[in-house]
């Protein structure tokens, strides 16, 4: 295809058509759920084969080819079914049920609200789901509330809060996945930059918690059964990351821990192996659509819908912080639009590439600021599966509205990214890039 320095913007066709067909329908029925994800995606898909029939019908679907097998694409989608595979075994043996109880276990009956809060953030920087982590924890949550009273949103977004921090700092979190393998960084090193980034904002959170008028209430001397060693293969996870093993390697060696624990508690062989495969089937979908994702990118890329944003957005960049703005400014966007912040981290992630390699921007700092936005929109959003997740489990005592209220880390974490962009200097990218 003829290349045009200022690219095309109808080659964005397709991602067009997927805002709409996803946001409008989801705007009509008032449910972000009901439209299926991978379906809007085959129509952005079968969109783009559709465009400029001049062009080789066989040049387009090698251009989606090569987009949608990018090797990173495929390592990430490794990644993907090896820790969905760890997830399902873990819970399987029940190191989820005694990773909730070592926690509550050690929470502060003075400090019910801000240790409800930390209890969130060590399930969701264990579990690396902040999804999973609410459903965990919500009806926990409900029944403190019914045992103690007090304000239920509190409760509710002292949950919601601590779920998303580890959602975009755990090892195994789709979104930390997601940013690092689309530019191209490593998780230690990301974890390093994300991890000043959130710091603060989970400090300020607490202390807000802390001093909150719900915060002085006493709860009943109720005990928690749980076994140190089945909190075993997420100590492991967490320490061999932070060591720097390989994130392969590492959700490898943790799922084989996982197999001998659960096997000497009883476990039989054969359910472990399903548990296994379960696991891995629970990420297919995604699998899929990051097929789909990468092959409609390459479209899009053939196209010169790549080169039209860049063009504009270069425009206006005139540095490597105005680059990171502008990164901030398209997650924020995008994620608001598909309340689904891994998806945004596919979509927006290759763009974050081109920019943050265009303006020497370390990659370190493009994959935090992708994975925190990310977190912080999602959050917030009352449509978000979090805080609806949140409600469900409620029996709706509580709207989203009311839990917003009171849900500050996400809010905190969107300054805190800001601050980060604005303030802290650019260092080299040397030796933080993956080798290709």
């Amino acid at each position: 295809m003829t290349k045009n320095e200022t690219g095309r913007f109808w080659a964005l066709l397709p991602l067009i058509i997927f805002l709409v067909v996803y946001l409008v329908t989801s705007l009509v029925l008032n449910d972000f759920y009901k439209m299926p994800i991978l379906v809007a995606f085959l129509f952005s898909a079968i969109v783009g084969f559709l465009q400029y029939p001049k062009l080789s019908f066989s040049h387009k679907t090698e251009e989606f080819s090569k987009g949608a097998g990018d090797p990173g694409i495929m390592l990430m989608i490794l990644i993907f079914l090896l820790a969905g595979a760890f997830a399902e075994l873990s819970k399987a043996i029940g190191a989820v049920q005694s990773t909730i109880n070592f926690a509550l276990s050690y929470l502060s009956p003075n400090l019910l609200i801000a240790g409800l809060f930390l209890t969130a953030c060590f399930i969701s920087l264990s579990l690396g789901t902040s999804v999973g982590t609410v459903v965990a924890l919500a009806p926990i949550a409900v029944g403190l509330h019914e045992t103690i009273s007090g304000n239920l949103a509190v409760y509710l977004a002292a949950v919601v809060g601590g779920a998303m921090f580890g959602d975009n700092l755990s090892m195994i979190s789709d979104t930390t996945i997601a940013a690092t393998r689309t530019q191209g960084v490593e998780m230690l090193d990301k974890f390093k930059v994300n991890f000043l980034i959130v710091l603060p904002a989970a400090i300020l959170t607490f202390l807000l918690y802390v001093f909150s008028s719900d915060a002085t209430q006493t709860m009943n001397n109720a005990t928690y059964d749980y076994s140190i060693i089945k909190v075993l293969p997420y100590v492991f996870i967490f320490v061999a990351a932070l060591l720097g093993l390989n994130v392969i390697w590492v959700l490898i060696l943790g799922i084989v821990l996982t197999l001998f624990i659960g096997l000497y508690f009883n476990l039989e062989f054969w359910p472990a192996l399903g548990a296994l495969n379960s696991g891995m089937a629970s990420m297919f979908e995604l699998s899929i659509i990051c097929i789909l994702i990468g092959g409609i990118v390459g479209l899009i890329r053939y196209y010169g819908g790549i080169d039209f944003i860049l063009h504009h957005v270069s425009r206006k960049v005139k540095s490597a912080r105005g680059g990171e703005l502008g990164i901030f400014s398209l997650t924020t966007l995008v994620n608001i639009a598909l309340a689904n912040n891994t998806i945004t981290i596919l979509i927006v992630g290759p763009l974050a590439k081109t920019i943050s390699d265009k303006n020497n921007i370390d990659p370190r700092r493009s994959a935090s600021v992708l994975d925190t936005t990310s977190c912080f929109v999602q959050g917030a959003l009352p449509y978000g599966a979090q805080l609806l997740a949140a409600v469900a489990i409620a029996n709706n005592q509580v709207t989203a509205v009311g839990i917003m209220r009171y849900l500050y880390y996400p809010y905190l974490i969107g300054i805190s990214t800001l601050l980060f962009i604005l303030f802290r200097k650019q260092k080299s990218t040397s030796n933080h890039s993956l080798s290709k």
